[in-house]
């Protein structure tokens, strides 16, 4: 039995999309007497059979070592086309993870989403969005990893544009796509070229080619700047960055799954190409780059926001501007770490934000306040899920941070001032966000408001469960280290060993530092209205996203509406110019002829003789 869904694996994608097909018939209007409810009833069915699934192959398969599956798709004049699945430890680990949090958004939604018309559609989308995800952590073929990264694309544009009545999402729905196909195309270049060199797209494949064959630099850098694009749009990383603060327009349980498991799924795809990028170090560097400016930028206009959503988003940026960094530097179990434990703290934020949001009405912080009491299911699962993003004592990300600050590597003393930094603002961001949502006074939208009801309560309980238990599961692993013993292998200079011995301690003192800072302002401070720089223009800074928006109206899209412009007139003018100036003398031609011609026989006759012996004469003049 176990062999047999071992083999089977492959059809844990295909119960998601299953649960999407079968809510075809009321999210297309064919049935409409028993309203929407049963299509979110078939969805959460086909998505918990898939979680079984993959938990009961997790369980068997978890001391044995990795099987592949190859599904024949195209094979033709030596060019093999085949899609391989990849079942071991880490893939249904992953897998899990995303079943796991897509069965809990979908019970979520069912509160979420019960007076929304269109709820049929909604879980139409969220199974092909899990079914996407789900796929893309079983690939190990680059070919598919990148197909089920355009369907993942796809989706985030539906869902981001569910309510598209409003123009505010359709801009947001377009933005998304359109910034990802930036990645997208230089990815598809990437995938086109490797596929010619080494042989196959297959990950296992490309790691042995990676060993064995030494690429010009110039080669090996263009390769890597292609194939790491793609992640790069996908994860919101700068300067494809801007997609994921406007997709928080889209419904409160996209935006969950979207903030802990899709924008991860890119970066498990460059976790994967982490033996390419090693190629060429220009490549490595610039992921180390991109991931310490998006992290602690997005961490700056985190703080900065007023809008719920958006401030969780800009963090989510931020964390995983610190995977591109682990991958840059080699650090792939760090990475998986870290999208590990971020994906269940975020996932249990984003559930209290859209409790939140669905009984205040109001994503605008500002009109918020006074929910402790009210709310405490909510307000016990955001300090859960808030302790759980930052390295404090004793949750998740304490033991990730640890890990790496105190792994059997040397970690360069930069490597921990950003740690440092970064925890440092997220740790203030979620307590700005804490003291200006649950402390304070009550405001008018917040004076009556109630606990949710069971169907979001019930999934938002069990994922602050799950959270606390996060420790346990890395212990259970074996990835915690002892307090004692050494923490390097090779001997270390004098500042690496003050780096390993002060390295905890010092992210603790900055867990305490931004609690401290941010509750003696937003949660004992004076004032309602959140905390403003006393230079406005570096508010202003922080709060527009470093204006990168309008740099880009000054550049990319100036540069952009120019070629068109130019392109336009080159159309108009000279090439439809030319064709119209053909057309206008063939007609002028036609109408003089037709006052020449007598009508005549024998008229047409000598026409054509006379021209027949124009030509044999130009002919016969050669010779």
């Amino acid at each position: 039995m176990i062999q047999f869904l071992l083999q089977a694996s492959w059809w844990i994608p295909i119960y998601g999309l299953m649960g999407a097909v079968l809510t075809l018939p009321w999210s297309t209007g064919l049935v409409r007497r028993t309203g929407p409810r049963p299509a979110a009833y078939f969805n959460i069915l086909m998505t918990l059979v898939g979680f079984i699934h993959g938990a009961v192959i997790y369980r068997s398969i978890w001391s044995m070592p990795g099987q592949q599956i190859h599904i024949a798709w195209l094979q033709a004049a030596g060019l093999d086309l085949s899609f391989v699945l990849d079942v071991s430890p880490v893939s249904l680990g992953a897998v899990e993870l995303v079943t796991g949090i897509s069965l809990v958004a979908q019970v979520y939604a069912l509160g979420y989403m019960e007076k929304d018309w269109a709820t049929a559609r909604f879980f139409g989308l969220m199974g092909f969005f899990e079914a996407a995800v789900s796929g893309l952590a079983l690939s190990d073929s680059l070919l598919l990893s990148y197909i089920l990264l355009e369907l993942l694309t796809l989706s985030t544009y539906l869902l981001v544009g569910f309510w598209y009545a409003q123009p505010l999402v359709v801009t947001a729905a377009r933005d998304a796509f359109l910034t990802k196909r930036v990645g997208d195309v230089l990815l598809l270049m990437g995938v086109v070229y490797i596929g010619t060199i080494a042989g196959s797209l297959n990950f296992s494949d490309l790691e042995l080619w990676s060993e064995t064959h030494n690429l010009p630099p110039l080669t090996a850098t263009l390769l890597g700047l292609a194939l790491i694009s793609g992640p790069i749009g996908k994860c919101a990383q700068f300067p494809l960055h801007l997609w994921l603060d406007e997709a928080m327009e889209g419904p409160n349980p996209a935006s969950l799954l979207r903030n802990s498991v899709v924008v991860a799924a890119g970066a498990y795809v460059l976790i994967k190409l982490q033996p390419i990028v090693a190629l060429s170090p220009v490549v490595s560097d610039t992921l180390i780059v991109l991931g310490t400016v998006t992290a602690i930028g997005a961490s700056l206009v985190a703080i900065a926001q007023i809008d719920i959503k958006r401030a969780l988003s800009h963090s989510t940026s931020a964390y995983l501007g610190l995977v591109f960094v682990a991958v840059g530097q080699s650090h792939v179990d760090i990475a998986l770490l870290l999208l590990f434990t971020h994906a269940i703290a975020k996932c249990l934020l984003f559930m209290s934000a859209g409790s939140v949001i669905l009984t205040t009405n109001t994503q605008d912080m500002t009109e918020m306040g006074g929910l402790w009491s009210k709310m405490p299911a909510t307000t016990t699962a955001f300090i859960v899920g808030a302790s759980g993003m930052v390295a404090g004592l004793p949750l998740g990300m304490f033991w990730t941070f640890r890990r790496w600050v105190s792994g059997f590597w040397t970690v360069p003393p930069w490597l921990l001032i950003l740690l440092l930094l970064v925890n440092f603002l997220t740790t203030l961001g979620l307590t700005r966000v804490f003291g200006l949502v649950f402390t304070g006074q009550s405001q008018p939208k917040t004076r009556r408001a109630p606990e949710v009801l069971w169907p979001m309560a019930l999934p938002m309980v069990s994922m602050t469960i799950v959270t606390l238990l996060v420790p346990m599961m890395l212990q259970s692993w074996q990835l915690l280290l002892s307090w004692s013993g050494t923490f390097v292998e090779a001997p270390v200079s004098g500042v690496q060993e003050v780096i390993n011995h002060v390295a905890l301690p010092l992210l603790l003192v900055s867990s305490v530092l931004g609690v401290g800072i941010g509750s003696s302002i937003y949660v004992y401070g004076p004032g309602r209205e959140p905390y403003k720089f006393p230079y406005q223009p570096i508010q202003d800074l922080l709060a527009y996203d470093f204006y990168i928006d309008r740099l880009y109206g000054l550049t990319v899209v100036f540069l952009v509406n120019r070629i068109s412009a130019i392109s336009y007139w080159i159309d108009r003018y000279i090439i439809d110019g030319f064709v119209n100036g053909l057309g206008l003398a063939t007609l002028f031609s036609g109408e003089g002829l037709k006052y020449s011609i007598s009508g005549q026989s024998q008229f047409y006759v000598f026409t054509i003789a006379t021209g027949i012996a124009v030509l044999l004469i130009l002919m016969l003049w050669q010779f």
